[in-house]
């Protein structure tokens, strides 16, 4: 399953923690590129919102069970921005790539091997990031990383056992990746963005190694993470409004469910009040 050829002229791309974005994060950097961005996701987990109530509405589920679907909170999104891994699946579609839990029958070679594989997603605590093999190279694309950091195989396997034991979901990417981002620049619009070359992606890991310890999750800590505490703070308000206009419409969709009154029909009937009205005037 190696890829071959030499893609993006050998740069790396990474993008680093912006607000609670690390799905787009990981999706982009599983992609190598800025391929999305956090209203593209939130349109993707409206979709699956909708779907879900739609399946809910059509099967024989009880009324607490369907309940659950049918509220007006979204089982793909939180407020904060976190996203469930079934937008991620469903991003990572768009490009033909396929998510498969890293536990399962099929991912078994990987378990053994995890060097012929050439992506994985890790997940835990709401907060996503991926490692991901770039013309032969491993690379851990961390966003809380000021730059990716360089995996060497015989490390990847011993990493990858310590992120199990230590409680992460892990799931491995397949299927033919993007070859080529067109790179017009070494800056990236999203503003969170950026390109770099392997060497210096070490040397700015160096640089950060040399001066304070970097910023990882710990699964085994205690208390709030004060880092993820000035994340909270710094929150990007459009993100908000994309998510609140995500639960907007899904909860004006269960309003129509509830009343069991179409759209239509609340506009024919309005229509008709007003020609009554009208007719009155006269």
């Amino acid at each position: 399953m190696e890829m071959e050829g030499v893609s993006n002229g050998g740069m790396l791309y990474h993008e680093v923690q912006e607000a609670k974005l690390c799905a787009v994060h990981c999706v982009n950097t599983v992609l190598q590129g800025p391929f999305f961005s956090e209203f593209d996701l939130a349109a993707l987990a409206s979709e699956l919102d909708s779907k879900e109530r739609q399946m809910m509405q059509e099967g024989n589920l009880s009324s607490s069970s369907a309940g659950d679907y049918l509220s007006a909170e979204s089982h793909n999104v939180s407020l904060g921005g976190d996203f469930s891994i079934q937008v991620l699946q469903k991003a990572l579609e768009v490009w033909d790539l396929q998510v498969i839990a890293f536990d399962s029958p099929v991912a078994e070679q990987a378990q053994i091997d995890p060097d012929l594989e050439n992506a994985f997603i890790c997940h835990l605590h709401d907060h996503w990031y991926c490692i991901r093999k770039v013309n032969g190279e491993w690379y851990n694309f961390d966003s809380l990383y000021a730059a990716p950091q360089h995996l060497s195989k015989f490390y990847l396997a011993a990493y990858m056992d310590s992120l199990k034991n230590s409680g992460w979901s892990i799931f491995l990417v397949r299927g033919n990746f993007p070859k080529e981002f067109p790179i017009a620049s070494s800056e990236v619009p999203n503003g969170y963005g950026q390109w770099v070359s392997p060497e210096d992606a070490a040397r700015i890991t160096e640089s950060c190694n040399t001066t304070e310890s970097p910023q990882t999750i710990d699964s085994t800590q205690q208390g709030p993470d004060p880092y993820q505490e000035i994340l909270l703070e710094m929150e990007d308000q459009d993100l908000k409004a994309a998510i609140a206009a995500s639960l907007m419409e899904s909860s004006q969709a269960v309003a129509r469910v509830e009343t069991g009154s179409p759209q239509n029909d609340k506009e024919d009937t309005t229509d008709g009040n007003e020609e009554g009205k009208d007719k009155n005037t006269q």
